[in-house]
């Protein structure tokens, strides 16, 4: 076979080296270090550790203000309230820069980091209609090349609480979003089975996934927890359901979290946490232990949820390792998982991963080992699509669309 590309002394994270042969886009073969395969062009990795593109599981391209003017935070007036923050949302959306332009903003700057695949979530309600989800998908074209985005359509003010959002749902899925998502099924619109209905109703009909985010804690939250395992079952669509955040299971004792840890493997409903500051989150290796598919994003950046975030998926493998306490190899290499391996399952990606046939979407750090790349978080890398280099030391380096 005649290659594309070959990539010379690539490292892989068990110390042994390799060059990566490409082809159309793939690759097509990985071969020992002494015996470099023939290609047209060779690229010199130089011993660089190479490892898949990052897997940015959750994150909202719409409402980013990343790249625009600093926007001061408004804390809540009682505490968290997701209805209050939604508010301060909507006066802040309404000052921004176009969405277009933040959300390239965004979009390089985590490409620039290593991410090759992600998933958003687009706010798709009566308080917006469909306007930001047509704006996100020409966005999505003009990357097209350099980053593979799923959309889901987001009732971020809710469903039953928004009239015409169960409508909109639907419209949106035809225009182009990949998945239906959901939002505080209990505490936001404040009944939980005509919310799923909606929900799921949505998903079945046109055959897509689910991401629904979940907000509410404790018993309440592992409640609505089981509620949409239940469903997922009994529909048949296991491995094809998240729930994003589900704060509830940080906050349960450990025989309540060991009883929905096991529904939720049964059920194949995948976790997303971002390990956010200050809040219970699900604790990763105890549903890893039972079988549960745990993925990561960096959720929100810079807006008005909080004002943090940099678009870094290595670093939130970091994060999520110090606010779990994981100190040994194994551990870090699950947070690294987390933001790999484990995102690509929950995201159903085909074709991923450092193996022959699978995309040749992967980065280089400089670091000799996963777990020193989870803890140090080096910088200087170089971001690789479909074999093609993208991005190189944060900065995009091919043209787009």
């Amino acid at each position: 076979m005649a290659f594309d590309t070959i990539f010379l002394n690539a490292r892989f994270d068990d110390g042994t080296h390799h060059h990566i042969a490409v082809k159309d886009g793939r690759i097509a073969a990985i071969t020992p270090a002494e015996q470099p395969p023939v290609g047209t062009e060779t690229i010199d990795l130089n011993n660089a550790l190479v490892v898949p593109g990052f897997v940015e599981g959750h994150i909202h391209l719409d409402t980013s203000f990343y790249g625009d003017s600093w926007r001061p935070h408004k804390p809540c007036t009682a505490g968290f309230n997701v209805h209050e923050r939604v508010a301060f949302q909507a006066e802040n959306m309404a000052e921004a820069a176009p969405m277009d332009v933040r959300a390239r903003n965004q979009l390089d700057l985590c490409i620039g980091h290593g991410t090759t695949q992600m998933r958003s979530h687009v706010m798709v309600d009566a308080s917006v209609g469909l306007r930001s989800l047509e704006t996100i998908l020409r966005v999505r074209e003009e990357y097209e090349g350099l980053i593979d985005i799923q959309l889901v359509a987001f009732p971020q003010s809710g469903i039953l609480m928004s009239p015409g959002t169960p409508q909109l749902l639907d419209e949106a899925i035809g225009l182009g979003a990949d998945l239906v998502g959901g939002l505080d099924p209990a505490s936001f619109d404040r009944d939980i089975e005509k919310h799923l209905d909606i929900v799921f109703g949505v998903a079945s009909k046109h055959g897509v996934d689910i991401d629904i985010h979940l907000h509410d804690m404790g018993t309440l939250g592992a409640f609505e927890i089981e509620q949409i395992a239940a469903r997922t079952r009994a529909l048949g669509m296991e491995g094809h359901v998240a729930i994003s955040h589900a704060y509830g299971l940080g906050d349960i004792p450990a025989d309540h979290l060991k009883k929905i840890a096991a529904i939720l493997a049964r059920s194949g409903v995948a976790i997303m946490t971002n390990a956010p500051g200050a809040r219970p989150f699900p604790p990763i290796l105890a549903l890893r232990a039972a079988g549960v598919t745990v993925f990561s994003g960096n959720d929100n950046i810079r807006d008005s949820w909080w004002p943090y975030g940099d678009g870094d998926m290595l670093r939130r493998a970091m994060t999520l390792g110090y606010r779990s306490g994981f100190n040994v190899d194994e551990e870090l290499r699950a947070a690294f998982d987390v933001v790999t391996e484990a995102g690509a399952k929950a995201l159903r990606l085909e074709g991923y991963g450092l193996r022959i046939g699978a995309k040749a979407d992967f980065v280089t750090l400089n670091a000799p080992h996963v777990p020193q790349a989870v803890v140090a978080v080096p910088q200087g890398r170089a971001v690789y699509k479909a074999g093609m280099l993208v991005a190189s030391n944060g900065t995009i380096v091919r043209k787009i669309h």
